[in-house]
């Protein structure tokens, strides 16, 4: 992970209690995510942290940007992830989520319903709709 940013102490990114116990494995690979919406949670704690190969690893291939995904020296800071909701079926999934954050010091939301599949026992994010 990238940013230098202490979250034994203040939490896990995506909201729950403790990154060790939450997110970090996933983010480390010592762990893959066990079901869609832990890989969401994981991937927005990847933004956070900045954590571009980790959101390349738990992009599917076919839909996988060429390009970057983080930009380097960004004006945004994530603030907070809220989960609408989270449907799974089989092999599929969706999760709808807004996330809030700081923008050149304007307050915004992104808010996506994800779509997630499951290849070979692990679960990578398919592609999204914004609103």
């Amino acid at each position: 992970m990238s940013k230098k940013r202490d979250f034994v102490q203040t939490g896990c990114p995506c909201g729950n209690p403790s990154f060790e116990d939450c997110c970090k494995p996933y983010l480390t690979g010592d762990a893959t995510a066990k079901d869609a919406l832990s890989l969401m949670r994981s991937r927005y704690s990847a933004y956070v942290t900045e954590n571009e190969p980790y959101l390349r690893e738990t992009w599917v291939n076919e839909n996988r940007p060429s390009g970057t995904i983080i930009e380097k020296n960004s004006p945004v800071k994530w603030l907070g992830l809220k989960i609408i909701r989270h449907q799974e079926h089989e092999n599929r999934a969706v999760v709808e989520f807004i996330a809030s954050y700081k923008q050149n010091g304007r307050m915004q939301k992104l808010h996506e319903i994800s779509r997630f599949i499951k290849k070979n026992e692990q679960w990578y994010y398919f592609d999204g709709t914004f609103f």
